[in-house]
């Protein structure tokens, strides 16, 4: 499965009043794994930046005079994009962006290109409910080493999302990059029949039992009793 964690810096934060964009960044996962191969540009919006934003990415109007403009990366950007499932930390934002680029080029909307949008703020409301979830607090809490943050910059903060996004989908602990260890045939790993092994069964005792059940009922409260085993248990 190819799927491209995206974002973007902008001149500030209304597409429909003439912002622009001035840097995008992706970062591609094969199967859940880092490729290496990432696409980054800083882009001439051919306008300044609002104040506000400024002090957000730090990219000057005149650093940004000699990048290219969106015109000269977009065909690059769509052929990158085609067909994969893109990951974007509060996605209505970015792709309202990138659909005004695009459709000032005359080239499709972003969902008429890509298999998906997967929009990581509403995973991790879900799954920390009440929280601050923006992608610095969301790095604190999964141990996602953000020190080097000192600014927002796309490729940066779409390879920290990457980071967060696994850890919230619970497939790896780190991201590893895919350097061959790997065929056709599947990895090059020895199969090992485990219906050799008699497993124990540890039953878990009274004490162990009254901690889970603390841990839940905190979960429970936080979640204001939304929580799926609850629901499942009074079925």
């Amino acid at each position: 499965m190819r799927q491209i964690v995206l974002d973007t810096e902008t001149t500030g934060l209304s597409a429909e009043s003439g912002d622009r964009i001035i840097e995008i960044g992706c970062v591609e996962l094969l199967n859940r794994k880092l490729t290496g191969r990432n696409l980054h540009h800083y882009i001439n919006p051919e306008r300044d930046s609002h104040e506000d934003a400024l002090k957000v990415h730090g990219l000057t109007t005149e650093f940004l005079s000699t990048k290219p403009k969106f015109a000269a990366i977009a065909h690059e950007l769509v052929e990158y994009l085609r067909d994969a499932e893109i990951i974007i930390h509060n996605a209505p934002f970015d792709v309202g962006f990138l659909n005004k680029e695009f459709d000032r080029l005359g080239l499709p909307p972003v969902t008429q290109i890509v298999d998906g949008v997967l929009d990581t703020l509403v995973m991790a409301k879900e799954l920390f409910p009440g929280k601050r979830n923006g992608l610095d607090a969301l790095c604190d809490r999964l141990g996602v080493d953000n020190s080097g943050r000192t600014l927002h910059g796309a490729l940066l903060d779409a390879e920290l999302l990457a980071d967060v996004y696994i850890n919230m989908t619970r497939g790896q602990d780190a991201l590893l990059m895919d350097e061959g260890g790997s065929t056709e045939e599947g990895p090059a790993h020895e199969a090992v029949d485990l219906s050799r092994f008699e497993l124990p069964v540890l039953l878990a005792n009274d004490q162990e039992l009254a901690a889970h059940e603390g841990v839940l009922t905190g979960i429970d409260k936080d979640s204001k009793g939304k929580t799926v085993w609850r629901a499942c248990a009074a079925a």
